[in-house]
């Protein structure tokens, strides 16, 4: 019996079934997954695109809004949005009229033009950080951010809350077991010690994070406000503000990564829960798709980032050798993409239909569970919300992945799918975008409902 309240075996009974629906109903997507795997390692063009629920990829021939069309001619209804990529829709109006527009007046040159001024005046006003510089995705950001953080302090030690998501960092790849930071499970080609210059702490643990502070060494405390990618865990009243305090106390700063967290309002958890970062970093969306990241700071660090430079300068190292930026940063189309996005798409009007539309989600959630006497919980966090398989939401991120039941959710993802449904793969979580009606909520709710009364019908399924 899992501690999802479900029998293994109903688990798999469904699985079965379902794995042979999707396989009698997608011809082309096998076809051209059996070529794929002679020229893509792995059959696909990033490997984590063959970790989804299906038996085989599901491949996307067009997107629109809330919803795309595979190969076979499949109409779905989009609630993962590229996970975040997408969240305001796929090819926006704005965003397909601004790469329409760009695209005969030069797409990279190494040089800014207007739109990369009007986008630092905007983020500024957003944000409420009045200096900005561009990247290619939140990776980047993060780790320009934490080079900036080591030389402002002169400290090593970048400080995480466990289950973190800030991209591909390396600094971040790591976890707490059992009082210690170890590297994550299943990092390849790591040749470096991690925790050498990584502490983790559990999030929501206030007298944890102030004994990793106690030391003085820590150059950073980089964080999500409230965590998403291991299952979504909000911050408990007060530990934000606490969090901000202490780190000033201990002479660390503090790096917001939005990047998920932008569901919650125009400008994120920093404006809707009135946060103070050093540093914010924002990626995915904010170019309605393109690849294009962000990152702003105070004012005070801005002077500090320049003192660093000239300390730099000094020390013989001259110019373009920092360590940051690549050559496509900042590129024309991408600024005129995200001038696009926070003029026309990402507006107080958009947000407003999206967190209404996420809120009926989550309390039809909330429903639906009750009524199958599922002891299994829903988060919110903006247009974001999740269902757990556990009884209250977890506090921290051990509490999270201790309610995964992988088989579980990759059975009703894969349910979803074959019915027109998809949901951010690897957790149970939705997002809610401008096309999103509510309709396409409903019938969410709908072919979940059908999914747990097929699953709770199986012989057993409730079996302890």
């Amino acid at each position: 019996m899992s501690s999802s309240g479900i029998a293994e075996s109903a688990v798999a009974s469904l699985a079965a079934g379902e794995r042979q629906r999707f396989l009698d109903r997608h011809p082309r997507c096998a076809e051209l997954a059996a070529r794929a795997r002679h020229a893509l390692f792995g059959g696909v063009p990033m490997h984590w695109m063959s970790d989804w629920s299906t038996p085989l990829p599901l491949f996307v021939e067009r997107a629109q809004g809330a919803r795309f069309v595979d190969v076979d001619g499949h109409e779905y209804i989009d609630f993962c949005l590229g996970d975040t990529g997408s969240m305001f829709g796929h090819s926006p109006a704005p965003i397909a009229q601004a790469l329409r527009e760009q695209a005969g007046n030069g797409l990279t040159s190494m040089l800014p033009g207007e739109d990369a001024v009007v986008c630092g005046e905007l983020l500024a006003e957003r944000f409420g950080l009045p200096y900005w510089q561009v990247t290619t995705t939140a990776t980047d950001a993060n780790r320009f951010v934490l080079r900036w953080a080591r030389a402002i302090t002169g400290r090593k030690v970048i400080l995480l809350f466990d289950g973190c998501y800030h991209g591909t960092v390396d600094e971040a790849m790591v976890r707490g077991r059992d009082g210690r930071t170890v590297h994550r499970p299943g990092l390849i080609g790591q040749a470096r010690n991690l925790t050498q210059h990584s502490r983790v702490v559990p999030f929501n643990d206030l007298a944890a994070l102030e004994a990793a502070l106690a030391p003085g060494d820590v150059a950073a405390l980089l964080c999500e406000p409230a965590l998403t990618n291991i299952g979504m865990v909000l911050p408990e009243p007060g530990f934000l503000a606490a969090v901000r305090e202490l780190t000033r106390r201990a002479g660390t700063l503090l790096i917001l990564d939005e990047t998920h967290t932008i569901s919650t309002g125009p400008g994120g958890c920093t404006r809707a829960w009135s946060l103070e970062p050093d540093f914010l970093t924002l990626g995915k969306p904010v170019a309605g798709g393109v690849p294009c990241a962000v990152y702003g700071c105070s004012a005070a660090m801005a002077q500090a980032m320049q003192l660093a430079r000239q300390h730099a300068s000094e020390q013989g190292h001259g110019h373009g050798h920092s360590g940051m930026g690549t050559t496509l940063s900042a590129n024309a189309l991408a600024m005129h993409c995200m001038r696009a996005s926070l003029e026309r798409v990402m507006t107080p009007a958009a947000y407003a239909h999206m967190l209404a539309m996420a809120a009926r989600l989550a309390a039809g959630l909330r429903a639906l569970l009750a009524r199958h006497a599922l002891p299994w919980s829903v988060n919110e966090l903006g247009a974001r919300c999740e269902f757990q398989f556990c009884a209250t939401p977890p506090q921290n991120g051990a509490e999270a992945e201790a309610a995964f039941h992988d088989s579980l959710q990759q059975a009703l993802h894969l349910y979803l799918i074959n019915r027109g449904i998809l949901i951010t793969p690897f957790h149970n979580m939705t997002l809610c975008c401008p096309d999103t009606s509510a309709a396409d909520v409903d019938r969410l709710l709908a072919v979940l409902d059908e999914a747990l009364s097929a699953l709770l019908a199986i012989p057993g399924a409730r079996a302890g």
